[in-house]
This record gives structure tokens, sequence and C-alpha cells, in this order.
């Protein structure tokens, strides 16, 4: 794959070494990386470097350099929503986000390309929300020279599935908040979930059209939530109500209000008896008490999710508990820790 050329025959040839450039009292370092594609303007200043001679790749049919290699897969792992940034160095490239979102990683796909050997990617964890620009992951060639033929198997497995990764982005929801309770309602106490869930909705870039107050009577949480989404919510988050208590009836005014349940109950602390209903296509979330006392909850793993279209099935919410126990920090770091990974 190696031979040694004179400079005049060296033009399209890639280096196979650094070369070293030194000017007395000014510089010290690198003129030219291996890997570099040797061009015409490269000659006078390989010269000046007092080379004759350069040892070089020669690649053979069914082989690629590193960078061609690595060019080749980012194209294909890109799925919406993500792009190549910059060129490639050393056989390396970095895949960013274009849009807000959230993302999301073929994890099996992913595995078998990270199986073939010489190719790899890494990612940030599925199901992550990330800002545009952001590095969302990264691929590169292992060696200097790689075969053709593990390229493309790569990229096949990649386009298979429209590419590896993805970013999707998130509508902004209408949410209608429906506060359950008899404390709450007669006021014998101050609510405090409003504040705690339009900050959530906010940051997420969405908006609350309506809060209603109910107290625990499943004909009184089903017109709330009725007279919200005729109003134009087109997400409903219920609080409280959601124990095993008698006077907890949210679950039945969900029901009674036409709310078809996806799930109650789910392997994630704090957060075990959420509820995911739908009702017309409106999505609802019953949102448990630990919602007052804990920064992070179930309902950020969840919602995002949601707002990016997606049906979050029974089945998917018994895998959250793997990685569904929260540390509960001093001072919390989410989504920069293991929660809900």
């Amino acid at each position: 794959m190696f031979k040694t050329v004179t400079i005049d025959n060296a033009v399209g040839l890639v280096l196979a070494h650094d070369i070293t450039e030194i000017r007395k009292g000014e510089f010290k370092g690198r003129a030219f990386k291996k890997g570099h594609r040797v061009r015409q303007a490269d000659i006078c200043h390989l010269q000046r470097l007092g080379k004759q001679h350069l040892y070089v790749l020669d690649l053979k049919d069914g082989w690629l350099h590193e960078n061609d290699a690595v060019v080749a897969m980012a194209g294909a792992f890109c799925g919406p929503g993500i792009r190549w940034h910059g060129g490639p160095k050393e056989g390396k490239l970095n895949l960013v986000a274009e849009i807000d979102g959230l993302f999301k990683v073929a994890v099996a796909p992913l595995t078998e390309v990270n199986t073939l050997g010489d190719v790899m990617c890494a990612t940030r964890h599925t199901n992550t929300l990330v800002r545009k620009g952001d590095v969302v992951a990264g691929t590169r060639a292992i060696p200097l020279v790689i075969q053709a033929d593990i390229v493309e198997k790569a990229v096949s497995i990649a386009r298979s599935r429209q590419g590896l990764i993805q970013v999707k982005p998130l509508r902004r929801a209408r949410a209608g908040i429906v506060i359950t309770g008899n404390e709450v309602f007669t006021r014998l106490i101050e609510d405090r979930f409003e504040e705690v869930l339009r900050h959530k909705i906010d940051r997420i870039g969405s908006g609350v059209i309506g809060v209603a107050f109910a107290p625990d009577d499943p004909a009184m949480i089903a017109g709330e939530i009725q007279s919200l989404i005729s109003s134009g919510a087109d997400l409903i988050l219920t609080t409280g109500g959601m124990s095993v208590d008698p006077d907890d009836v949210t679950c039945e005014g969900i029901r009674k209000a036409g709310g078809h349940a996806e799930s109650y109950g789910a392997p994630v602390l704090p957060g075990a008896m959420f509820m995911t209903a739908e009702i017309g296509g409106v999505p609802v979330l019953g949102v448990p008490a630990c919602g007052l006392y804990h920064e992070t909850t179930i309902l950020d793993l969840v919602l995002p999710r949601i707002l990016a279209g997606e049906t979050v099935t029974r089945r998917e919410l018994a895998g959250m508990g793997h990685g569904g126990l929260c540390l509960n920090c001093d001072n919390c770091r989410f989504p920069i820790c293991p929660f809900g990974k």
C-alpha cells in the first residue's frame, strides 16, 4: 500500500507520514499531515523543506483512504435533521443537529455497523433533547486505508434505515392543565403544580392555553378536560389523584372524558403512578404528586417524545425501568446524568 515517489510525481497521492517544518526562531511543527493529498500548490513548499522524495499511499482497487471512507459513511449515517460538519480530519467527521428537537438513534443498526471492524460511530443517547448545532455523533474510519467493502456494508446498513440517527422536531403544543383535589379546589392549600408544569411546558417550546381546577369528582374532572379540548388544547396534563386512596379519582375522570388509557403505572422513580391516555387524538398525561417534590420525573422523559409525535407504548414504558431510577442529587444535572438512559 506504500511506495516512494519523486516530488514531481506526487500530485494526487496521499502522504503516509507527517512532514515537519522548522523555521529557526519562528516555527517548529507539522507542515503536512499524514493522509494529506498532495496538490500542485504544495510542490514548492515541499521543495523548500528539502524534500525530493515522498513516502505515499499506493491505493489498490478495493481500498479507500480514511477521509474518503468517512465521507461516504457520514452521508449515509445522517438521517433527517442531521448533517456532517466541516471536512474530514484523520478519517473523522462530527455529525451535528440541523434543528432543535428529539435526537433518535437506530440502536440495533448502529451496533451492527460497529461490529464490522475498522469503522465506528459513537452517538449521544437516543431520546435526548438537542439544539441546532449540537454535535450528536462522531464517525471515523479507524485505519489509514480501509477495505471498500467494509465501508459499503456500513453504508448499506444505514441506508436501509434512512440513516442511523435523526432529529425529530417538536410541535408547539397548546396545553391545558387540570389540577385536581378537594384541598386545592376549596383553597385549603395553595396550588403549586401550575407553576411547575408551566415551567416545563414553556421550557420545551410549547405554551399553556388554560388551567382548570376540579375537586375529587370524576364528572367534574371530565368536564374540565372536555372544556379545555373544546377551547383548542391539543395536550392535556392532569395532576394529583393518581394514587390508590378512595379520593384519588383522576384516572376515572379521564376515562369519563373519553380517554383511552394507554398505560397506568411505570417502572420509573419518581413517577411510578404516571398515566398516559388519549382523547380523540389529544394526548393526556396524568402526572402524580411526585412532580411537586422532584425537579425531574418521568414527565421529563415522556413529554418530549409526545411532542415529537410518538406514542409511548406500555412496552416502552416497561423498558424505562433500566435507567429509570433518579438519584435525587442535591443539584439536579439532568439531562447530564444517568436518569432515563
